[in-house]
């Protein structure tokens, strides 16, 4: 555990909460930029988070730009793309050639990928303190704006009141967000939620290329088997041991009715049994996590409050990924807060910083709009089969949908469907 610096210097240019991916992203480059940043983390590394743990291209590319060792002898497995299966068809696509992008994604555990970023965060400048459970935000009665937070420091016998004081606070603090709630940063309802749950199991499988995707996930407990609107996952994790998982999305009438860990067990159950996922084989207990997606909670910035990653609801609704977008948020706000640090006026300064929301609307969020369209149509079963049993039959169709649901195309220069899906996105409304 890091220890903290002495209480004097509880002052900072600015306050990041949270040290998911999010967090440390921005802690990191606010950091290289040579601003002073707490970076304020309510557990201790390492520290276990629901995820699937694979990685697209997408991700690869914030880890490389952050200077992370990503090679095998580090610990990484690579993979080469998506195998997906449904419908009777199984279709094993490469990640795509891009100029934008890596041509191949990762494997990693969060309990060690995220360590990994906030010591990364920390080589920059940053100062963190862990077990730091940070509570109310210090608000200027005068401005209404938030100049810091209320926190308890140390283990559980052992805690002791802080306060952190900074002119800006970024919430990195995921789903629950505590901090945007009381800054009155309330969830969109009509904004999809998903649900992710997922266990470990010892398996041959472990050392797979490929990210595998079940695009049929049948609910078989019943008198008459039925389609749900998600997908499941096996992810070889190179360590003896698979992530098997599911997905679902809230726009089903069975989202709420459904026990989503007794119908992870059922589609195990369903597997080859040499593939390991039986119940002696589980190395952890199921645990599940909600996915907020496409921009659920705005706006993104507010009386000194900036939000980055799931506290934003940056998750991509076409296929649940979140760490790509929350490192990238993150980045795309120490941009906007080192810009703002740079003015010489309180109305300069604001100025630059409500520049934030503008810049995630131009881009994310004609493709997020997209995205709440696709989200709404797999959510009736009967479209859902249809584009499963059909669109897996057409390999250069399955092509294009992995470039849109991943997101992976080259913004300038690139093919045919780079323009369709760059073009789609572009005169979507943003979201």
């Amino acid at each position: 555990m890091t220890e903290p610096q002495p209480l004097s210097e509880n002052t900072a240019d600015v306050i990041v909460v949270g040290a998911g991916p999010a967090g440390s992203t921005t802690a990191y480059y606010l950091a290289k930029a040579g601003l002073d940043v707490l970076l304020l983390e309510k557990t201790a590394f390492p520290r276990e988070k629901v995820c699937g743990d694979g990685l697209t291209p997408r991700a690869t590319k914030q880890l490389v730009s952050m200077g992370i060792d990503i090679s095998e002898e580090a610990g990484w497995l690579r993979n080469k793309g998506l195998r997906i299966i449904g419908g009777g068809v199984r279709l094993q696509l490469d990640w795509p050639d891009l100029a934008s992008y890596p041509d191949y994604g990762l494997v990693r555990k969060r309990d060690d990928f995220d360590e990994q970023l906030a010591r990364q965060a920390q080589k920059a400048g940053a100062r963190l303190f862990e077990r730091c459970n940070v509570g109310a935000p210090i608000i200027d009665d005068r401005t209404g704006r938030i100049t810091g937070v209320h926190a308890k420091l140390g283990d559980s016998g052992e805690k002791r009141e802080v306060t952190f004081h900074a002119p800006l606070v970024v919430a990195a603090d995921g789903n629950s967000t505590r901090l945007s709630l009381a800054m009155g940063l309330h969830r969109r309802e009509d904004r999809p939620m998903g649900v992710a749950v997922r266990t470990y199991f010892t398996s041959p499988r472990h050392e797979d290329d490929y990210l595998e995707s079940w695009l049929e996930l049948w609910d078989r407990r019943g008198p008459e088997d039925r389609l749900l609107p998600g997908y499941g996952w096996i992810f070889g994790m190179g360590d003896g041991t698979s992530n098997v998982g599911l997905g679902v999305l809230n726009t089903s009438d069975s989202f709420k009715e459904l026990d989503w860990r007794e119908v992870l067990k059922a589609w195990c159950a369903s597997m080859p049994e040499d593939w390991g996922y039986t119940p002696e084989n589980m190395t952890g207990p199921i645990r599940g996590a909600a996915l907020p997606m496409a921009f659920n909670r705005q706006p993104h910035y507010t009386k000194g409050l900036l939000l980055v990653g799931d506290a934003g609801g940056l998750v991509n609704p076409f296929n649940g990924e979140g760490i790509a977008y929350a490192m990238e948020s993150g980045q795309i706000a120490a941009d906007v807060i080192v810009q703002a640090h740079a003015r010489s006026t309180p109305a300069g300064r604001e100025l630059a910083l409500e520049r934030y929301p503008r810049v995630l609307k131009d881009t994310y969020g004609g493709y997020y709009t997209l995205g709440r369209a696709f989200v709404k149509l797999i959510g009736n079963p009967k479209v859902m089969k249809i584009a499963t049993q059909r669109g897996l039959t057409h390999p250069l169709l399955m092509k294009f949908t992995l470039k849109m649901l991943a997101n992976l195309t080259d913004p300038t220069g690139g093919d045919a469907m780079d323009r369709i899906i760059n073009g789609l996105s572009k005169v979507a409304p943003k979201a």
